[in-house]
């Protein structure tokens, strides 16, 4: 496509941000994996209507058709315009795994549900002394008949306590080695022998669960694939996850804020944030950064765009995005200084409805901080993303 096109594309995009993105599904934002499930399907509905819900999707399957420089257009503008985040759990991971491997059973049962938001799903990957070392999972599933008897843990699962249906590894072979022995099933959440057990995270909102399954039956049909093949369809889905976790344009959108707040707070001088040469200079360190990510993401787009297969360079973008989103948060806390102590969970939820102590831009400070200490280490920690570098780029 020209320039001029995707000018016109981003025009598009941006008019119907502005038609549809209410302010309520923006604040509801703020919340990221803890929105309430009905503002997060009403905004999915709305997307869905459009026929833009799925951008990566093959059109055979519901996607858009766009190419990739569309494709980071789009995101880029629904991250700067504040929309909330579609669950990456349906759309974004277990939909292309099973469009990719699944049955025609498979698909026809589950993608509609997808598609258009009805459900939900959460990932039960991480267990119990399972994170980064996923191949050492002991959540087992043995056969019996026409099910599966699984039994186990899993851990840090997103939205389980709203999900419909979770995407399960589990072993089905003890005695081979430990990548080889796992299956992938697809598990109704209302199935007896479920429970799921809530976790407070360090921001105050609970997104997070234990999900605990004893003598559970999952048919053998909701088994992806071939039985003990489920860590290729594992790794496949581990790359459309950390593919998009840069954040060019969510570290963007704070760098604009942060010169905002910079206009209105003052250091213990009495002149503002935007005086202060040290401050200002932070931000700078890392709008460079931010450019810096933005550089290797444009250069990864156009290698893909090009019909090259991309592998470990995926790991440098979520250690580099990761680490900068880290940076950001920390200088908003900075920025706001006591206005971030009154911290109030049921504030940034919309349950208390006194006014603010500080500005609004101070509300979610904390927040975003500290549950931005996890993302060093969700979608695979950045020590592994090191050691996945070393090897597949490094050849170390």
């Amino acid at each position: 496509m020209t320039s001029a096109e995707l000018d016109s594309f981003r025009t598009e995009v941006r008019d119907f941000l502005s038609n549809n993105l209410t302010p309520e599904m923006r604040q509801a934002a703020a919340l990221g994996f803890g929105i309430p499930k009905a503002i997060g399907q009403e905004w999915h509905k709305a997307l869905f209507d459009q026929n833009w819900i799925a951008p990566s999707w093959p059109k055979e399957y519901g996607g858009t058709g766009w190419n990739l420089m569309q494709q980071h257009i789009f995101n880029e503008e629904n991250a700067l315009a504040g929309a909330p985040m579609i669950m990456p759990f349906s759309i974004g991971m277990v939909g292309p795994v099973i469009y990719t491997f699944g049955t025609d059973e498979q698909k026809k049962q589950h993608l509609p549900g997808i598609m258009d938001g009805s459900l939900w799903w959460c990932q039960g990957y991480s267990e119990p002394g399972s994170g980064s070392d996923l191949a050492s999972l002991k959540t087992s599933a043995v056969q019996d008949g026409d099910n599966y008897i699984v039994n186990g843990q899993k851990i840090w699962t997103t939205n389980a306590h709203k999900a419909d249906w979770i995407f399960a590894l589990v072993r089905t072979d003890k005695e081979c080695k430990p990548q080889q022995g796992i299956s992938f099933l697809l598990i109704d959440m209302n199935s007896p022998g479920i429970e799921v057990k809530p976790i407070v995270s360090i921001d105050g909102l609970h997104h997070l669960n234990e999900v605990y399954f004893t003598d559970v039956q999952v048919p053998v049909g909701n088994r992806i694939g071939e039985e003990n093949r489920g860590w290729t369809y594992a790794k496949f889905l581990l790359g459309h996850e950390r593919a998009g976790i840069a954040g060019v344009a969510r570290s963007r959108r704070a760098v604009e804020a942060l010169r905002e707040i910079s206009l209105q707070e003052s250091d213990n001088t009495g002149q503002t944030l935007a005086q202060d040469n040290d401050f200002v200079r932070q931000i700078n360190l890392g709008e460079i950064k931010l450019e810096a990510l933005a550089g290797i993401e444009s250069k990864i787009l156009n290698a893909m765009s090009n019909g090259k297969t991309v592998g470990a360079e995926a790991s440098a973008l979520k250690i580099l995005g990761s680490e900068l989103q880290q940076i950001l948060e920390e200088l908003r806390v900075k920025a706001v200084a006591y206005y971030a102590m009154p911290f109030d969970v049921r504030q940034i939820r919309g349950e208390n409805n006194s006014a603010c102590i500080g500005p609004e831009y101070s509300v979610t400070a904390v927040s975003d901080h500290n549950f931005g200490r996890a993302s060093t280490i969700y979608g695979g920690s950045n020590e592994i993303q090191r050691n996945v570098i070393a090897k597949g780029v490094l050849n170390l």
